[in-house]
């Protein structure tokens, strides 16, 4: 990736904060991710009263993006901070990362950023050393279940 390129997801994801909706917890949190294709897809968090309905930015951003036939990524900017107050370097929470294990290698870069010019970089395998993915669900082997019959004579 280019420093430019890293400069306009970092700022993209600071300007989706003013997007975000977040009346209960007032932490207002943008993403900005760049697919493989060029395109930025960006996200916000949606808070709903009953929590558990939650969405958070990187996942919003992540589920645009699939949702319209992308499945590889260049990188993921996250910028969050409380409404009104300071930004501050906001990392995925667990959920977003398992969901990065998905769709992202495990030196797929992540920028927590402040502005377009202050960010963090890390990558996905130090943030989550041990991720859960699809190949440890390819070395179980299923058994078929016996056939118990149709039922007739």
């Amino acid at each position: 990736m280019t420093e430019d390129e890293i400069r306009e997801i970092c700022g993209s994801a600071v300007k989706m904060r003013e997007r975000s909706y977040a009346p209960y917890s007032h932490f207002r949190v943008g993403a900005a991710l760049l697919g493989e294709d060029g395109k930025i897809y960006t996200g916000c968090n949606i808070e709903n009263a009953a929590f558990t309905p939650t969405n958070c930015a990187e996942r919003t951003a992540i589920f645009k993006a699939v949702s319209e036939g992308v499945t590889k990524f260049q990188a993921i900017a996250i910028a969050g901070g409380p409404e009104g107050g300071e930004l501050s370097y906001c990392p995925p929470c667990g959920v977003c990362r398992q969901v990065m294990e998905e769709f992202c290698p495990k030196d797929f870069p992540i920028y927590l950023a402040r502005s377009g010019t202050d960010y963090r970089a890390y990558i996905l395998g130090s943030l989550l050393p041990e991720g859960f993915g699809g190949k440890n669900l390819k070395s179980w082997e299923r058994e078929e279940p016996e056939e118990l019959g149709t039922g007739r004579t």
